[in-house]
């Protein structure tokens, strides 16, 4: 019998995989907070697929998503990366991305963790939205405005609240399986 899933993931094997293993499974590690953070950065205007399908070529580019070696990163560097074929070679994105990894420091020092940060949104428990089919889940919350919200006080860029709202469904904040997806539980 063939697994149902989510119907956005159907495209190919890379959905099938980051749908079935990875997407909205809760996720409390900085490192991968930040690894999503900055992907969904670099998806706004772009299809999810587009940055999937590039993820690897990101973590290269970018260090692992090592945040505190972003944070250091010199216009030198950020001109090499605007030269790398392999990742969006958006200048204001790139820009942000190190902004962003100064800004996540800031954030970690003074909650003990980003992770108890963006979690304390959902008062440390995924949302659980029971969607029944894909037109039920939303783009935005009232949840994601606010975080959208203090997020740009505290200075990150992209981060708006549909970006915020993919990056909460992508690490487990929000459950935004639909009812039939054997992921669902």
């Amino acid at each position: 019998m063939e697994k149902i899933r989510c119907g956005w993931c159907e495209k190919d094997d890379l959905y099938r995989k980051y749908h079935d293993e990875e997407w909205g499974r809760p996720v409390y590690d900085d490192e991968t907070i930040f690894e999503f953070l900055i992907l969904e950065s670099f998806q706004a205007g772009l299809s999810w697929y587009t940055i999937l399908s590039k993820r690897e070529n990101f973590r290269k580019a970018f260090d692992d998503f090592n945040y505190k070696k972003i944070a250091l990163y010199t216009d030198d560097k950020i001109e090499g990366l605007m030269n790398d074929p392999g990742i969006i070679r958006n200048r204001l994105k790139v820009k942000a991305t190190v902004n962003n990894a100064q800004k996540f420091q800031e954030v970690q020092k003074e909650f003990g963790s980003f992770s108890t940060y963006i979690w304390g949104f959902v008062k440390g428990k995924p949302i659980d939205n029971k969607p029944q089919t894909l037109g039920d889940v939303p783009a935005t919350t009232e949840i994601s405005d606010a975080l959208a919200a203090d997020l740009k006080k505290r200075g990150f860029k992209f981060m708006g609240s549909t970006v915020v709202y993919a990056h909460m469904q992508a690490t487990g904040l929000v459950n935004d399986h639909i009812k039939s997806c054997f992921t669902r539980k």
